[in-house]
């Protein structure tokens, strides 16, 4: 079985904006004041240079990703290349952990720059309403994020272009003069001292050029990888350059450097100087526009390292989980909240403490990662190699080294502590599941009798039999067949029993069974009514694991309710499988149809405890009804995938996955039946089985009447409450989702 993939949705301008737009953030607006303050015209020098020595990492990355073009980024690279032990969980934990924490200082920036046109506005629940809006955003699909990137980089790349033209041709704004006296302040000029001067300024600005690694993160959503990424990440990386050399380059020329050094605001200064009126509020909007691309990339990076994490194993399953849109819906949803609550310190120094000295850490390695996977692996498919290997990974470990040397110690520390968190329960995870499993006492009472309804002789010697196929796939499971005396001699309306009695029919029962390898044994119970009698039993025993019972004949519709099968369905608290015969005895090709219901999730179990007793093959089938394109074909394949691996865990080679397209579901599943010689069909009740008309639901009883094979129809249980709630839900999905009429109810006789 395939792992479970994202969807391919992501253009090459998605792309570009998702690595421009992310990484030009609220950085650039706070550390071009910082900056000047350290090397004063030389900053415009610090920024090329740091620019320049980003394409190292850039070069490197655009091979690696396009080489594994995976959800991940470095989680994945150091995976390959230094195994799927703790360094690469840390790798991937940190990578994650630093997004989740940037996300929410971009956000809590968000909520900071509206304030400065609505005092008034409550900072956290700003931060958590435009956090909540990309959790939208990303549930829905990659393409609405990266749909967003391009609205909103776009806007952030006119301001900045305007900002630049406006400022070296306006009177009040460039001045050669006032560039050159940035530098006069400095009164050492020897080239060791300014030297150190640029080293800093480099440090200091070197995280606003990283946002390039989203692209690597989100391989896996790119289409035509072998182009479009390595084309994303120099383009985007190029872009900041040129953006960030010109505008440092306009305010250290447009402010005087007693204005400019350590001023939080130096654009926004500038603006003013040289497009009064509206300057400030435009650079404002420029500011929380920059917040805004931060949170999306961020959002995503971070929802794609959950998602490889939960893939491989290490994080909770659930994060894995695939929504029909193709997208980790789940880890979006945790991603998001955990967003929120950090968002809730309002500590913006303690947000980029984590988001920088993670970011150093996984850098560092997943650089690393690429001189072990070029030896390891020479014969590996590379679209793009890295050009001047290796040198390109020594200048990349050195600018790390660089950022360590001349990052805050606090950073470090708390970077120290929480790579400390994650790996101290990865360490203990065997000693901590052998310490539970031995403070949980006595294994619980297992579900493991099946009950045959066995009051019908038609129908008594196939239950047995499937019944006894079911046994086997578990060894502590036993049958009980049971029959149910009334008070009166005359059988019960609707059930088809024989005037012999139970006593009659238990006899070839027990002889069919005495045949089989399972523990078997029958029981009499007397009763006002058949369905009374099994109620009763099935209510008293706490090891039911199914009830089997025959297809009731005739399926009169007026007369349905009164059925005890019918009385059973909607009663019994355990599940029940009804089974409508058709001369089964060797059974080698089962078809499930799979809606994704509870009721189809149970005939999944079912087949397979019937294909591994009975060496037999399974085709899941999945039925579209709309007029579909490839990729539609592919996301439904996904989402069967996804189903069979939820329910199953390891899906074994037993099963086949198949989408097919046809008029109606029935249609679908009875085509599938005349191709191939299926021997049973084991089919989940749909939202209609409470129907008082219906047995198993329209569908259901159609296919039941119409399929040249035996059925087996199944119903999991649960309240007939809750059975109302996910109808009118479905209800509501068809009005908003219209699709082609379903066959009409069967005929009054099966």
């Amino acid at each position: 079985m395939a792992k479970r993939k994202l969807k391919r949705q992501l253009n090459l301008l998605q792309v570009v904006m998702l690595g421009t737009a992310g990484t030009l953030a609220a950085e650039i607006f706070v550390l071009t004041g910082h900056a000047a303050a350290r090397s004063g015209a030389d900053t415009v020098l610090a920024l090329l240079l740091g620019g320049l020595l980003s394409y190292a990492i850039a070069l490197n990355y655009c091979e690696l990703a396009t080489s594994y073009p995976v959800a991940g980024g470095a989680m994945s690279y150091v995976r390959e290349s230094f195994g799927s032990g703790i360094l690469s969980f840390l790798v991937g934990s940190m990578d994650c952990a630093s997004s989740t924490f940037y996300a929410a200082l971009s956000a809590v920036g968000f909520a900071y720059s509206l304030q400065v046109f609505f005092p008034a506005a409550p900072l956290v629940p700003v931060a958590a309403a435009v956090i909540l809006v990309f959790v939208v955003l990303n549930v829905l699909g990659v393409t609405s994020v990266g749909n967003l990137q391009i609205v909103l980089g776009g806007l952030l790349l006119a301001v900045f272009a305007a900002y630049i033209i406006v400022g070296l041709t306006h009177p009040q704004g460039f001045s050669w003069s006032t560039y050159s006296a940035a530098n006069a302040v400095f009164a050492d000029q020897r080239t060791l001292p300014r030297l150190g001067r640029l080293l800093v300024t480099i440090a200091l600005v070197y995280n606003a050029y990283v946002g390039f690694e989203v692209i690597a993160d989100d391989a896996e959503e790119i289409r035509n990888p072998d182009r479009n990424i390595p084309r994303g990440i120099l383009i985007s990386l190029t872009a900041c350059t040129i953006i960030y050399v010109a505008t440092s380059f306009v305010t250290l020329g447009a402010l005087p450097f007693g204005e400019l050094a350590g001023s939080e605001t130096a654009l926004t200064d500038a603006a003013r100087r040289f497009m009064p009126g509206i300057g400030a509020p435009l650079m404002a909007v420029a500011g929380m526009v920059a917040t805004l691309t931060s949170v999306n990339s961020a959002m995503l990076s971070a929802t794609r390292e959950a998602f490889t994490l939960s893939r491989d194993g290490v994080w909770p399953r659930a994060f894995s989980k695939l929504s029909r849109f193709r997208t980790p819906h789940m880890a979006v949803l945790a991603i998001g909240l955990m967003s929120i609550l950090v968002a809730l310190s309002r500590k913006v120094d303690f947000l980029s403490y984590i988001s920088s000295a993670g970011y150093l850490f996984v850098l560092f390695w997943g650089n690393l990662s690429m001189i072990r996977l070029r030896k390891q692996y020479p014969d590996l498919r590379r679209p793009f190699r890295a050009p001047f290997f290796p040198a390109t990974v020594y200048i990349a470990g050195g600018v790390c080294l660089l950022l360590i040397a001349f990052a805050a110690p606090r950073a470090l520390a708390f970077g120290a502590g929480v790579l400390a968190l994650f790996a101290i329960p990865f360490v203990l995870r065997g000693r901590i599941s052998r310490f539970l499993s031995a403070r949980r006492g006595p294994a619980p009472i297992q579900d493991d009798c099946i009950i045959i309804a066995a009051d019908n002789p038609d129908t008594a010697r196939s239950l047995v039999h499937i019944g006894s196929i079911l046994a086997q796939s578990d060894p502590d499971s036993y049958i009980c067949a049971l029959a149910i005396q009334t008070a009166e001699s005359t059988p019960a309306s609707g059930s088809g029993r024989s005037a012999r009695g139970p006593a009659g029919v238990l006899g070839p029962v027990y002889r069919e069974a005495q045949a089989r390898n399972v523990a078997f044994y029958v029981k009499i119970r007397e009763a006002a009514t058949v369905d009374e009698g099994i109620l009763a039993e099935v209510c008293q025993r706490e090891n039911v694991r199914l009830l089997l019972a025959g297809w009731p004949t005739p399926l009169n519709p007026t007369q349905l309710a009164a059925n005890p099968v019918k009385r059973i369905l909607q009663h019994a608290p355990t599940h029940v499988a009804v089974l409508l015969d058709r001369g089964l005895r060797q059974i080698r090709r089962i078809l499930v149809p799979v809606g994704g219901g509870p009721h189809s999730r149970l005939a999944i179990h079912l087949a397979q405890e019937i294909a591994l007793s009975t060496r037999a093959q399974i085709t899941a089938l999945r039925v579209i009804t709309a007029s579909v394109e490839s990729d539609d074909v592919e996301d439904n394949l996904a989402i069967l995938q996804e189903t069979l691996e939820e329910e199953l865990g390891q899906v074994l080679e037993i099963w086949s996955p198949q989408v097919t397209q046809a008029r109606s579901v029935a249609d679908g599943i009875l085509e599938e039946t005349g191709r191939v010689a299926y021997d049973l069909v084991v089919i989940g009740a749909s939202e209609e089985w409470p129907l008082s008309r219906q047995l198993f639901g329209a569908v259901d009883d159609w296919i039941a009447d119409k399929a040249p094979c035996s059925v087996l129809l199944c119903r999991r249980h649960e309240s007939l409450a809750l059975s109302w709630v996910r109808r009118q839900v479905k209800l509501l999905y068809r009005e908003r989702h219209p699709v082609p009429d379903t066959p009409p109810a069967p005929p009054a006789s099966c």
